[in-house]
């Protein structure tokens, strides 16, 4: 009796929490494909992947990431000019 009182509350947690709504989207887009994908698995992530909201932070993050790689690479140039300068002295 109380592993089906859990089981009911753990269902209506994913019910409530809009888990059981997006993944019964998905399998149903994964049955409506005319040509199966060859790996089920890989469709499902896909697509639970894209149905998630993007965190703003993480569109500025990229953003420095994006930054912060270009930096590197200019301190690379640099460095390496320092050095071949140091090398002719």
């Amino acid at each position: 009796q109380a592993a089906d009182s859990k089981r009911e509350q753990f269902r209506r947690y994913l019910e409530k929490s809009g888990v059981l709504d997006t993944i019964t989207k998905v399998l149903v887009a994964l049955y409506e494909e005319p040509e199966k994908p060859n790996s089920a698995l890989d469709f499902l992530k896909h697509h639970l992947g894209a149905s998630a909201p993007e965190n703003p932070e993480i569109e500025a993050l990229r953003l420095e990431v994006a930054e912060m790689k270009e930096k590197y690479e200019a301190v690379l140039e640099e460095n390496k000019k320092l050095k071949a300068k140091v090398m002719v002295y």
